[in-house]
């Protein structure tokens, strides 16, 4: 008998729900500078946080203050990944870091004695040899720098008042400078723990699109440091054993403004790390 193809389409799958993965450890997301993406969510890493828990993976994606210093931040992760283990009884934690989270955490594992609660980082997009699109910001004039620090740390302040935000002070850590001759020679890696790193290119130099609001300083950061997301550059973003380079743009990753062309792309992306690192038995 020939099949019907409206039949055809109803077809069952004998196992319709998601694959699951088993991690030896859970994970711990890291969320970078800003609170663009707690306007419209949870917080920053909550979308995939949730994609995690959907495939069976223990995740957890808190925030902590989105405008200071590396060094503050940093305070914030261990304390939190200390209560994420003595309440769930976790021995360590897969950390998975966007963007500043990276640094964070790599200051975190180096002088805040947490890598005993770490198996593994995992870093995304950090700007570990810093970025050159915190030097424009730190270029633009004194008098609109002034008055925007201002309304961001009242923001900041206003959405997460248990730290104080200090907006100006973390953007000059990220700088080039800031970070090849400051936090780099003080964060020496630690012997023998595993980092892993992703970068992503899209827009100039790629071929792959890139929202046009964000055009200007993709340019910018091409012209200094080649290929990048539209805040950090593959160069960058290359620390420990780097696993890849993504087509999605640093807003794209954490699954904001991503259209349906980029939608299997973060998806694949984030389910791809978790593959990665259960390959790799954490």
């Amino acid at each position: 008998m020939a099949e019907v193809p409206l039949l055809k389409r109803l077809k069952l799958v004998e196992f319709p729900q998601p694959e699951i993965y088993h991690t030896k450890y859970p994970l711990f997301l890291c969320h970078g500078f800003g609170a663009i993406g707690s306007l419209v969510k949870p917080s920053p890493l909550h979308d995939p946080c949730m994609l995690m828990r959907k495939h069976g993976i223990v995740s957890f994606a808190p925030n902590v203050v989105p405008y200071a210093p590396i060094q503050v931040r940093a305070n914030s992760w261990v304390r939190l990944i200390n209560a994420v283990c003595d309440t769930y009884g976790f021995e360590k934690v897969n950390v998975v870091a966007h963007s500043m989270g990276g640094l964070d955490m790599r200051h975190a594992l180096t002088n805040l004695g947490i890598h005993n609660r770490v198996a593994s980082l995992t870093t995304l997009a950090t700007p570990h040899r810093g970025t050159f699109l915190a030097d424009m910001i730190l270029k633009t004039p004194e008098i609109i720098t002034e008055k925007l620090s201002d309304i961001v740390d009242w923001f900041g302040n206003s959405v997460y008042p248990r730290e104080k935000s200090e907006v100006l002070n973390s953007v000059e850590q990220l700088t080039r400078r800031g970070i090849q001759e400051d936090f780099n020679p003080v964060t020496a890696d630690l012997d023998g723990f595993p980092y892993f790193s992703y970068s992503a290119a899209v827009g100039k130099g790629t071929n792959f699109s890139i929202n046009p609001v964000f055009l200007f300083q993709n340019n910018q950061i091409y012209a200094q440091e080649d290929v990048n997301d539209s805040f950090v550059s593959v160069k960058s973003s290359m620390w420990g054993e780097h696993l890849g380079t993504v087509a999605l743009s640093h807003m794209n990753q954490i699954n904001v403004q991503v259209t349906k062309e980029f939608k299997p792309k973060y998806r694949d992306f984030w389910l791809g790390v978790v593959k990665k690192l259960c390959a790799l038995g954490f």
